[in-house]
C-alpha cells in the first residue's frame, strides 16, 4: 500500500484495517511505500503497534526518489522487519513537536531569585526533557528489537539529524537501498529479518502482487478529521441546532446540525484538540447569539467574534501545520461573524428609531370622538381605536366632535380640540 502525506488518524486507520488483511490473507510479505513529513505521535504508534503484533514482516520502502521518511516516518522505519529506500531519499528529523507552547531553560548561576517566568519556563522545559526523553526510548527500543543502529535513531530525535538512503544504508539505519519495487522484492528473496530474537527467512519466489487501494472509510476519515473540516462541521452544527430551537419545528436545521456536530465531535475526539481553544469557540458562539436575542449595540458581539477567532487559532494542540485549523478558514469565519454582529446592531438601530407599534402609547396623536360634553372642569369620555375612555381637556369639547390625544395617563386621556396646539 501507498502511503502519502502527514500521518493523522485516517493514514493510521487505513493502515492497521490493510494489514490485518494482509494477516488474514497469509501474506508472504507487506510492502509499505512511504513519503511523509511526519504525523501525529498517537497515530503513528497505533501503526507500530500493529507492526509489532503482525505475524506478516511489514516492509516500509521510502520511495519513489524525492521522498522522505521524517519524524513519524523514521520511527515506522524503525518499527518495520524491512527498512529499504530508494536512491535521493531521506530519513530522519524524528525530535517530538513541543506541544502547547514551551521555553528555553532559565539561565543557572546569576544569583538571582526565581521569578514566576522562571517557575513557567522550568516547567515547560522539564515537559520538554520528558517528551524528548520517551521518544529517545521508544525509538532504541525498537532498534534494538530490529538490530539497527540505536546510536544514530537517538541523535535523530535528540539533534534532530537526517540522512540520506546511501547514509542511512552505509550507518545500518536502514537494510536496503532499492531503485523500484520489483529490486526491493528480489533482493529480499532469502532475506533474514529479525523479530528480538527470532528470525525469518523471506521466500519470494512465484508472488502475486496485490496493491492495496484506500477504500471508502480511509477516504471519508481523511475527509472529516481534516482540521478544517471538522471546525466547519462543528460550527454548521452549532448554529444548526440554536436555528432549530428559537424556530422549532422547521426541522432541518436541527437533523443537519445533529448530524453535523455528531461528526465533529468524532472527528475531534481523534485530534488533538486544545480544550480551552474549544472553549473559547463555545463562548464566541454564545455571545453572539445573546446579541441576537438581547442586542448590546455590538459588546456582546464583537467580544464573540473575537473569542470565536483566538479560540479557533488555539482548536489544534499542536504545531504540526497539517493538523492546524487553516488561516482562510479562521479569516473567513472571524469576517463574516464581524459582519454578522454588524447587521443584528443595523437592525437594533434601526429597530430603536422606529415609533411605538403596540401599547397604549401608539393612540398618542391619534384622533378620537368625544362621547359627551366635557369642559377643562369635568371629566368626559372619547372613543379611541374602537374603545371607551376616560378623558380631561383644557377647554370645552361638545359632543361628537373630534379630539386629538395628546398624553396618556394611565386610563385617562388627555386631548385638545382638533387643530389645537396641546
Amino acid at each position: 500500500m501507498d502511503l502519502r502525506g502527514a500521518i493523522g488518524p485516517a493514514v493510521s486507520d487505513g493502515f492497521v484495517r490493510a494489514l490485518e488483511e494482509a494477516n488474514r490473507a497469509g501474506a508472504a510479505l507487506f510492502v509499505v511505500r512511504l513519503d511523509t513529513p511526519g504525523g501525529l505521535d498517537k497515530s503513528m504508534r497505533v501503526m507500530i503497534q500493529a507492526i509489532l503484533d503482525s505475524r506478516v514482516p511489514v516492509a516500509t520502502y521510502v520511495s519513489p526518489s524525492g521522498s522522505r521518511a521524517a519524524s513519524a516516518g523514521t520511527y515506522l522505519l524503525y518499527a518495520s522487519h524491512v527498512a529499504a529506500m530508494a536512491p535521493a531519499t531521506n530519513l530522519g528529523a524524528a525530535t517530538p513537536v513541543q506541544l502547547g507552547g514551551g521555553g528555553a531553560p532559565s539561565p543557572a548561576g546569576d544569583g538571582a531569585e526565581p521569578q514566576a517566568d522562571d517557575k513557567v519556563e522550568d516547567n515547560a522545559s522539564a515537559l520538554r526533557r520528558k517528551q524528548v526523553n520517551d521518544a529517545v526510548s521508544y525509538i532504541r527500543g525498537l532498534a534494538e528489537l530490529r538490530g539497527r543502529n540505536a546510536d544514530w535513531a537517538e541523535r535523530a530525535v535528540r539533534e534532530a539529524v537526517s540522512l540520506t538512503a546511501t547514509e542511512a544504508q552505509a550507518q545500518r539505519v536502514i537494510d536496503l537501498v532499492a531503485p523500484d519495487l520489483d529490486a526491493l522484492l528480489a533482493r529480499l528473496h532469502g532475506f533474514t529479518v529479525r523479530d528480538g530474537d527470532a528470525e525469518r527467512t523471506l521466500a519470494l519466489t512465484d508472488y502475486r502482487l496485490v496493491e492495496l487501494e484506500p477504500d471508502w472509510r480511509t477516504r471519508f476519515l481523511a475527509v472529516i478529521t481534516n482540521p478544517s473540516i471538522a471546525y466547519i462541521l462543528m460550527l454548521v452544527g452549532i448554529y444548526g441546532l440554536i436555528l432549530e430551537f428559537s424556530n422549532p419545528g422547521f426541522g432541518i436545521p436541527g437533523v443537519l446540525g445533529a448530524i453535523c456536530l455528531l461528526l465533529a465531535l468524532y472527528a475531534l475526539q481523534m485530534l488533538p484538540v486544545s480544550y480551552v481553544g474549544l472553549g473559547l469557540i463555545l463562548l464566541g458562539i454564545g455571545l453572539m447569539v445573546a446579541e441576537g436575542l438581547s442586542p448590546s449595540f455590538g459588546v456582546l458581539g464583537v467580544g464573540g467574534a473575537v473569542a470565536l477567532v483566538i479560540g479557533s487559532i488555539m482548536l489544534m494542540d499542536t504545531d504540526l501545520p497539517a493538523f492546524r485549523v487553516a488561516v482562510p478558514v479562521i479569516a473567513a469565519v472571524g469576517v463574516g461573524s464581524l459582519a454578522l454582529t454588524g447587521l443584528t446592531v443595523r437592525l437594533a438601530f434601526k429597530a430603536h428609531g422606529r415609533p411605538v407599534v403596540t401599547g397604549g402609547d401608539t393612540l398618542i396623536g391619534q384622533d378620537a370622538v368625544a362621547a359627551n360634553d366635557f369642559g377643562p372642569d369635568g371629566n368626559g369620555q372619547v372613543r379611541a381605536a374602537g374603545e371607551l375612555w376616560r378623558a380631561t381637556t383644557d377647554e370645552a369639547v361638545l359632543e361628537g366632535e373630534t379630539v386629538t390625544i395628546r398624553r396618556r395617563d394611565g386610563l385617562t386621556l388627555h386631548v385638545s380640540r382638533k387643530g389645537d396646539k396641546p
